[in-house]
């Protein structure tokens, strides 16, 4: 069932993207070549606890780490680890969540680690360009499908692929909440977009085949 939220609820919610938002421009300039994936881990937990807020995703589902952070293959849920470092030509996916006061903020960017091939650069505009088309269907009256069909439409017309195994979702008292939000579909179809309504849009786009496989940590896809 989809959970409208109050005016006082995305509140709260906004206080938890604005600490999300916050630590994106920390963490654009601090995430260097030679970094390993738990130092990175450990400054946003830090961050997230200064700012009055709760990691979002430690112990979720026996989730082990405060961030994703998912490098170059690698679509989601990759786990920190001491011995992983990132390097010069990466590009690193971070997938950050918090709670304040019992309401949930999800958010996640790609980082390039110094310059990276012309191709792979575009792979990173094209889907923050996705984001923005489907966060322009998100207005009341439209249909789920709407920004669903947003995603996919921008991206296969650059000759990139959308990921079919991992949606994005509702969100609010809890981290995944209904409706499940597709990359992929067609429009017109499904719930109507209505005030109070909370989505997570979460393009996830890769240069090959949509498909993808989880690895044997049981997270990393």
């Amino acid at each position: 069932m989809i959970e409208l939220k109050s005016a006082r609820e995305i509140a709260l919610m906004r206080r938890g993207g604005h600490i999300l938002a916050d630590l994106m421009d920390r963490l654009r300039d601090t995430v260097k070549g030679g970094m390993s994936t738990l130092e990175i881990d450990e400054d946003v937990e830090s961050f997230i606890t200064a700012r009055g807020a709760k990691a979002a995703f430690k112990g979720y589902r026996g989730f082990p780490a405060t961030v994703c952070i998912s490098i170059n293959e690698e679509v989601v849920h990759g786990i920190p680890s001491a011995h992983r470092r990132v390097k010069e030509g990466d590009i690193v996916g971070l997938d950050l969540g918090c709670i304040v006061d019992g309401y949930y903020a999800d958010c996640a960017f790609t980082l390039a680690i110094g310059d990276v091939p012309p191709k792979v650069q575009q792979l990173l505009d094209v889907t923050r360009e996705s984001l923005d088309q489907a966060i322009q269907e998100c207005r009341p009256g439209r249909r789920l499908s709407d920004v669903s069909h947003a995603v996919q439409a921008h991206v296969e017309r650059h000759g990139f692929a959308v990921v079919r195994a991992f949606v994005g979702h509702g969100i609010g008292r809890a981290l995944h909440e209904d409706p499940q939000v597709p990359n992929f579909g067609d429009p017109g179809r499904g719930p109507q977009l209505r005030p109070g309504m909370v989505l997570a849009i979460e393009p996830m786009v890769t240069m090959g085949s949509w498909e993808v496989k989880v690895l044997d940590d049981g997270w990393t896809a």
